[in-house]
């Protein structure tokens, strides 16, 4: 079972000054900064997949600047992610189209010979057909039945977008693995999608559609599929968003799946920012501490300007969190100082900017238990991933994304250590 992560340029600055808060001015944030696989020994994934559109086109604008995109097609994917290194050289690179950034389209912008054309140009190890996301889901639907208008349209857009994919795939005579997209409405109806692509010659499938799904959801779709394709057939779970019961499917055999979850939930998560593994096995979860940035962020700009919050006093509580963290983590303070700083801060940034003092006990309430936790268990010292031994407690931070993306590139590290112990 193959971990494959799904990178959107998730690099940071190895040169970031944490103290004062800045990168080099002459900073160039393609060339400078690092992926993961540079900053650990052992990539903390097996693979990666880039979408279509996220590098971006002149049909989707992606999250590469025109000058990343530009190289990235010059170059190819291996030499752009820098995976061209002896060590990293044979690692696998999944191409897929980004379906969910095109689903609100009648059809998808690109047709099956111009995504074989990207695969091959940018030398892709394997490529994913062009499917269209079905929203749609009926969990107890016997056969082919149910399924909206839409979703039979968009049903048959991706059957048959497989099947010249895999012919234009043939008569190129590509090097790439094909991955065959599989979207349906229902357990039984994206198993008969899988069957079908089996019979077309596919012998890998990508299933889609999954990010929105329950895992109960998720285990019906898996079971009717394999209870219908060829024992040999390979498995990829595309945008498996419940990576962190990813022991539940185990017994599948799946080959590979690919997510960002580690990685987004460092700066999306309300409560599960840093993730750690206990004695067997099990993922626990820490809160990172919010300390936004007094004059860099829009939203708290914004309320200066509106008058609602006192810039002076924001950043004399700004600086004494930090201070007080800073302290606490070489052990010149102790954690309620700490603690009690943090929350001021947060406490008086939420009060002023939704006008209501009254919430005040309510949000201390809420976040000294999660806060105190993290403090308490000093986590990011008994860490032996490279990011916590150079950043210390400022991985613990929540605060622009050099910390935030560091503590991201964690998350990967220990869920790989997770994928690995279930191997």
């Amino acid at each position: 079972m193959k971990f494959i992560f799904s990178d959107s340029l998730d690099m940071v600055d190895p040169s970031f000054d944490f103290i004062e808060d800045r990168s080099s001015a002459k900073r160039d944030h393609y060339w400078d900064d690092v992926y993961a696989h540079e900053i650990f020994l052992t990539p903390p994934y097996d693979g990666m997949l880039v979408s279509k559109a996220t590098v971006g086109d002149n049909i989707i604008q992606g999250k590469y600047a025109l000058s990343q995109a530009m190289r990235f097609y010059r170059v190819g994917a291996r030499e752009f992610l820098r995976l061209n290194t002896p060590q990293l050289k044979t690692m696998p690179i999944f191409g897929d189209c980004g379906a969910f950034s095109y689903a609100q389209l009648e059809v998808p912008p690109y047709t099956p010979e111009e995504i074989v054309e990207f695969y091959d140009s940018s030398s892709f190890t394997h490529g994913c057909s062009v499917d269209h996301v079905i929203f749609d889901f009926e969990e107890d639907t016997i056969g082919m039945g149910g399924g909206s208008e839409d979703a039979k349209r968009r049903y048959d857009i991706t059957i048959s977008n497989a099947e010249t994919f895999l012919n234009e795939h043939r008569s190129r005579q590509s090097n790439f693995i094909p991955l065959g997209a599989v979207q349906g409405w229902s357990p039984q109806s994206i198993a008969e999608a899988s069957r079908q692509l089996c019979a077309m010659g596919y012998d890998y499938l990508a299933l889609g559609g999954l990010v929105p799904l329950k895992t109960p959801q998720i285990h019906k779709i898996i079971q009717a599929v394999k209870e219908t394709v060829p024992s040999n057939t390979k498995i990829h779970l595309l945008g498996f968003a419940k990576a962190d019961v990813i022991e539940e499917f185990v017994r599948y055999n799946i080959t590979s799946f690919d997510t960002t979850s580690p990685m987004i939930r460092a700066f999306k998560d309300s409560k599960k920012n840093y993730y750690t593994l206990n004695n067997i096995g099990e993922f626990t979860y820490y809160t990172a501490l919010r300390i936004p940035q007094a004059t860099e962020n829009s939203r708290l700009k914004k309320a200066a300007k509106e008058g609602k919050i006192n810039q002076e006093k924001l950043q004399t509580l700004e600086k004494e969190s930090l201070r007080s963290l800073r302290a606490y983590d070489k052990h010149d303070t102790c954690l309620d100082e700490a603690l009690n700083s943090i929350l001021a801060y947060n406490i008086y940034l939420e009060s002023s900017l939704h006008d209501n003092t009254d919430e005040r006990a309510k949000l201390a309430k809420k976040l000294e238990p999660m806060y105190r936790k993290t403090l308490q268990s000093r986590v990011w010292e008994h860490c032996d991933c490279p990011i916590c031994k150079h950043a210390g407690i400022e991985v613990m931070i929540f605060r622009g994304s050099n910390r935030n993306r560091r503590r991201g590139m964690h998350n990967l590290y220990v869920y790989n250590n997770r994928i690995k112990q279930l191997r």
